[in-house]
């Protein structure tokens, strides 16, 4: 199943559980108006919340960064070699 379809999907059960609230009167009229509103706002928190937990996680790749600064070397030099001033060594 494609990703769209499965957010088409939830966004249409939202809806009908929503308007179902508001015909149904379960739920004061005044709040239910605002159910959209808060679940925007909590979708938002989700993601803040999920972005903050990837940035704690997020690996730290020692190994990956001594390559790295090898290759910075080697480009240096491979760019000294053909005449292009590269600032500090």
């Amino acid at each position: 199943m494609k990703h769209i379809v499965k957010i088409m999907t939830f966004l249409v059960a939202v809806t009908a559980t929503w308007i179902s609230l508001l015909q149904a009167a379960l739920i004061p009229r005044s709040h239910t108006f605002l159910l959209p509103l808060y679940f925007i706002v909590s979708l938002g928190c989700y993601g803040l919340f999920m972005v903050g937990v990837g940035l704690m996680r997020f690996p730290t790749c020692p190994q990956e960064a001594i390559l790295l600064q090898q290759d910075v070397i080697e480009a240096k030099q491979f760019l000294k070699h053909k005449g292009v001033d590269v600032g500090f060594d």
